[in-house]
């Protein structure tokens, strides 16, 4: 089986920090953006042609936010999609906003805790042991330097963490590969990205910490390669450690 280059940065992902075992059963975080497409692909791809003896399974969490999630024509692209790649889709719906206790507002956060708290609902109530989720390079570096920028701590999405108070591992395939060439071969699979439209998802801090990243790094991918390496590239001799 011929590789992309996109695919062969998943694999190395995937055999270096050892996300995928025999007997697996990972549950897809399928937001119908590129990012959860393109994972979704190459999963099936390795499930297919790897001899992979492992379960795959989608779920999208749709709520009640206006604008958030995806509905209609987009709702119909995702379900064809994960028809074409072979595998099991679940829409389920939640109250995000019908959570809400009295005297909160509506907020980004809240969202996105009552969607990965649904996940892991689903994850344990169906006995999958792992959760396959879209994050790629720039969204792991951007965290990194939001953590240290604004928390004073090294810390970041990690390509594989595991729960301390459930049976279930976090995987993020796409750890190694850059949003600029998940979003290239999107396109030239003729997959249109779906995004948040809400009035609550413009994180407009993450985007221009993510904006100083790029700058930081030069806007290359060999310096955000780089800065990916700096994370066990540590020369303790040379840092003020007490």
């Amino acid at each position: 089986m011929a590789l992309s280059g996109v695919e062969k940065l998943i694999a190395k992902a995937i055999h270096d920090y050892s996300l995928i075992n025999e007997s697996d059963r990972i549950l897809i975080g399928a937001s119908g953006g590129k990012d959860s497409a393109v994972l979704a692909w190459a999963l099936s791809r390795r499930r297919k042609w790897n001899a992979g003896n492992f379960e795959l399974r989608g779920v999208h969490i749709s709520g009640d936010v206006p604008g958030g999630g995806v509905h209609g024509p987009a709702l119909e692209a995702l379900v064809s999609l994960y028809k074409t790649l072979d595998i099991p889709l679940e829409i389920v719906s939640i109250p995000i906003i019908g959570r809400l206790k009295p005297g909160k507002s509506m907020n980004c956060y809240w969202c996105a805790t009552q969607r990965r708290g649904e996940l892991i609902s689903y994850t344990l109530s169906k006995g999958f042991n792992k959760i396959a989720l879209g994050h790629h390079l720039d969204d792991i570096l951007t965290t990194l330097l939001m953590n240290m920028v604004k928390k004073g701590e090294t810390a970041t999405m990690v390509p594989r963490m595991k729960y301390r108070k459930y049976p279930v591992e976090i995987i993020r395939p796409l750890a190694l590969v850059q949003e600029e060439s998940i979003r290239s071969f999107a396109g030239s699979m003729g997959w249109t990205a779906h995004t948040c439209t809400c009035d609550y998802g413009a994180d407009r801090e993450r985007k221009e910490f993510q904006r100083r990243m790029h700058c930081l790094c030069g806007n290359t991918e060999e310096g955000k390669r780089n800065l990916f390496r700096a994370m066990t590239n540590i020369r303790e001799e040379y840092l003020p450690f007490p």
